[in-house]
C-alpha cells in the first residue's frame, strides 16, 4: 500500500475512491472496503481510501478537544494496508477545506486531483459544507461529472449498526467484549514501560507500568481485564489494571495503566509493548489493606487463567 500526503504527486489508474476517517477499521469500515477493493478489481483499477487529519470533529467542534480515538495513524493504516487497499491518501483536515462545497471538494480534489474514476459512500456519508452532498446530490452530480457512485448500506450486528462511535462508547463503559466484536479484532493500545512504586513486586505480583505513545488513543473505563502482552517478538498473557489503585494512593489524580505478565521474569522498562484487551474481569476497588489485594490478586490470576487460551489476534 502506498500513503500519501501529496495530493500532486498521487498517481493511479482508474482509482474507487471512498472518503472517511476509519477510525478503529471496525467490521463496518471492512464492509466498506471489501467493496471498494472488487469494485476496483472490476474496472482494473486501484483503490483508494482518502482520510484526513486531524480527525475532522476535533477542528470544527471546539467542545470535541477531548476526543479519544480508537486506533493512531499507525494502527489504521496497518490495518487498512491488511484490507488490502492500494493507496491511503492523507489530507490536512482544516476550517477552510471544510468551507468546500460537496461540488468543489469531487471537482477540485476528486477528478483534478486524484483521477475518480468511482466513489463509494458508506450509507450515511454526507461531504461538504453543511453536509449537504447527499447521496442524491452526489449521484446526480456523478451525471454531469462523469464519474460512477456506489452507494454501500449499512452493517449490522445483532441489530445494531456498527460505528467507530458505538465502539468507543463500549470500551468507556468497559464493555470490551462488544467493542471488540465490533471492531472484528481485539482492541489494542501501544505503549512504554516506565518505572513504578515496586509495591506489585513486594506482593508477589510485579508489573509494567504503562505510558501510552499517543494522547489522543482511547483508555478504556477503569478495571481489571485479562490482556496479551507483545513485545520483541513473544506474545505472553497477563492480567492489567487502568484506574488510580485506591488501595495503594487513596489521593492518587492520574489513571495508571499496569500490567501483570505471566511467566515471565526480564527487565522490560523503556522498552515499547503492545496490550490487547480480551475481557474485563472486575471493577477497580479499594481494598482494606495491602494483604487484602494480594489475596484478590491471587483470585484475579486464577480467573484470568481459566480464560485461556483465548484467540490471539
Amino acid at each position: 500500500m502506498l500513503i500519501h500526503h501529496d495530493i500532486n504527486l498521487f498517481k493511479a489508474t482508474n482509482p474507487v475512491i471512498t472518503i472517511g476517517t476509519f477510525d478503529g477499521v471496525h467490521l463496518g469500515h471492512k464492509q466498506v472496503i471489501s467493496r471498494l477493493n472488487n469494485l476496483a478489481r472490476n474496472v482494473q483499477g486501484e483503490s483508494v481510501i482518502f482520510t484526513f487529519y486531524p480527525h475532522p470533529r476535533l477542528v470544527v467542534s471546539a467542545h470535541e478537544s477531548n476526543l479519544r480515538l480508537l486506533t493512531t495513524f499507525e494502527e489504521k493504516a496497518r490495518l487498512i494496508e491488511e484490507a488490502g487497499i492500494d493507496h491511503l491518501v492523507v489530507y490536512p483536515f482544516t476550517i477552510d477545506f471544510a468551507e468546500l462545497t460537496y461540488e468543489q471538494f469531487i471537482r477540485e480534489i476528486l477528478i483534478e486531483k486524484l483521477g475518480l474514476h468511482t466513489l463509494v459512500i458508506g450509507h450515511d456519508h454526507r461531504l461538504g459544507k453543511n453536509r449537504e452532498g447527499t447521496f442524491d446530490n452526489v449521484v446526480a452530480l456523478s451525471q454531469k461529472l462523469h464519474f460512477g457512485v456506489e452507494k454501500i448500506e449499512t452493517f449490522l450486528i445483532n441489530d445494531v449498526d456498527i460505528s467507530s462511535s458505538k465502539v468507543r462508547n463500549a470500551l468507556q463503559k468497559g464493555e470490551i467484549e462488544k467493542a471488540n466484536e465490533y471492531l472484528g479484532y481485539n482492541y489494542q493500545l501501544t505503549g512504554t514501560v516506565a518505572s513504578g512504586s515496586q509495591i506489585g513486586r513486594n506482593i508477589g505480583f510485579p508489573t509494567a507500568n504503562i505510558v501510552t505513545a499517543d494522547f489522543s488513543k482511547l483508555i478504556p473505563d477503569e478495571g481489571v481485564y485479562a490482556v496479551t502482552v507483545s513485545f520483541e517478538g513473544k506474545t505472553y498473557n497477563g492480567m492489567l489494571n487502568i484506574g488510580y489503585r485506591p488501595t495503594i494512593d487513596a489521593n492518587a489524580d492520574h489513571r495508571t495503566i499496569e500490567v501483570h505478565i505471566f511467566a515471565f521474569e526480564g527487565d522490560i522498562y523503556q522498552k515499547e509493548i503492545t496490550i490487547k484487551f480480551l475481557k474485563r474481569i472486575r471493577d477497580e476497588k479499594k481494598f482494606a489493606s495491602i494483604e487484602d489485594l494480594r489475596l484478590q490478586l491471587i483470585e484475579d490470576r486464577k480467573t484470568v487463567e481459566s480464560l485461556f487460551p483465548l484467540p490471539l489476534n
